[in-house]
């Protein structure tokens, strides 16, 4: 056998790892082995656009079918893995076909949570990850009066503005104290508390839920405090875990994901992983699993480095965007041990912070500021931190910043 690439998985991180390898002049075979039977699409518009029904379909496509004859890329859909032998060299798939290689790719992606409480497998009871879902979700939607969305993160919230658009009542429960609580500072919590009450979305605080009633159909949600809410779809949008069991069965080293490092090799030689499966050892210790577009593309394009034996670091600073009822939020960097925030604004719909840690900046949450956005990624990719006055004036250009 010649040299042949495996890559588990066909969603972002797997697609980009096989177009990073033809662009590092790799000859041999690639083989991208996808679960669903789709070709690979884009999943942030699931929730946003496409959900709220303002794009098509087809327009979530990544690449049409010329694209994989031209690179020679073996596309295999409705593919399940069911082992890994790290020792021979072999994928052996779930009808019983077994594959060779001489480099392998996890890039298995992550599935959503969802608790193991009583009725949680009752119809209208909904998870979003994958295309599959969200056409659940929006064929229910058109017929649910009332939506409870379980959990005030990205997805849970941009489901609620989803439905809220289409005429339909959406309510959050979150466990926590506040919105997206893991990702954003208070201050952007509150300001999309209030945007989302504005729009007509009820939110509850520190909701526990306890379990979900129906018969037919889920009918309720009830929490530990004894609380009900009536529901005719409910959706948890409550995070998600690493796919990274195939991968720990094989022997590969795992810690809630497939551990990496900055150039996406695994623990094993030839084998590496990409996208929302790894998890990365920063240096403090912390490991650190990026959930983003950005950071599928960019490990991606680590990975096929690597098993070209090059090393490609993935250094830039990471990014995420929402978008919620009319309101785009874009952040760039990360907010922990942030303590000091400087506003810079242009009016109540349209405003910045820029998050400092002693007097370093460390994170930019940006509201409808896309310009903002864009310059403080590079500022932070520079390694830049301007003085505080100089964010707060606005007479000072953030271009000139970079000089």
């Amino acid at each position: 056998m010649g040299e042949r690439i495996i890559i588990i998985g066909a969603g972002q991180a797997g697609l980009q790892i096989a177009e990073s390898l033809r662009a590092e002049q790799f000859e041999g075979e690639i083989l991208l082995l996808g679960e669903e039977g789709v070709a690979p699409y884009q999943r942030p518009p699931l929730s946003k656009a496409w959900l709220a029904g303002e794009t098509a379909t087809d327009k979530l496509t990544l690449r049409g079918p010329d694209f994989f004859a031209a690179k020679g890329i073996d596309l295999r859909l409705g593919a399940h893995v069911a082992q890994v032998d790290l020792g021979a060299r072999q994928v052996t798939l779930a009808e019983g076909e077994t594959l060779e290689w001489t480099g392998l790719a996890f890039a298995t992606g992550a599935s959503a949570r969802l608790p193991k409480l009583k009725g949680a497998d009752l119809p209208g009871v909904c998870v979003l990850r994958g295309l599959k879902d969200a056409r659940e979700i929006s064929a229910r939607l058109g017929m649910a009066k009332r939506v409870v969305v379980v959990g005030g993160g990205f997805i849970g919230l941009e489901v609620a503005a989803a439905a809220r658009k289409k005429g339909v009542e959406a309510v959050v429960l979150e466990a926590q104290d506040r919105l997206m609580a893991r990702a954003v500072t208070p201050r952007i919590s509150e300001y999309f508390a209030d945007m989302h009450r504005a729009k007509g979305v009820e939110l509850h605080f520190g909701a526990q839920v306890a379990g979900l009633e129906g018969s037919d159909a889920v009918s309720a949600v009830t929490l530990a405090d004894g609380g009900v809410f009536k529901a005719d779809l409910v959706v948890f949008g409550i995070g998600a875990s690493a796919n990274d069991a195939t991968a720990a069965a094989a022997g590969v080293a795992c810690d809630r994901g497939i551990i990496v490092d900055a150039c996406a090799r695994t623990s094993v030689r030839n084998v590496v992983a990409a996208g929302d499966c790894t998890v990365f050892r920063r240096e403090d210790g912390v490991m650190l699993r990026l959930e983003s577009v950005q950071n599928a593309v960019e490990q991606g394009k680590a990975a096929a480095a690597a098993l070209m034996g090059r090393s490609k670091p993935f250094v830039a600073t990471p990014w995420f965007w929402s978008d919620q009822h009319d309101v785009k939020l874009q952040m760039a960097g990360l907010s922990g041990g942030m303590d000091r925030q400087i506003a810079r604004s242009q009016g109540e719909h349209a405003f910045s912070l820029f998050n400092y840690c002693g007097e370093t900046l460390v994170s930019v949450e940006s509201v409808n500021r896309p310009g903002d956005h864009l310059l403080a990624r590079r500022l932070l990719d520079a390694g830049l931190s301007p003085a505080p006055d100089q964010i707060a004036d606005a007479t000072v250009e953030l271009k000139s910043l970079l000089r």
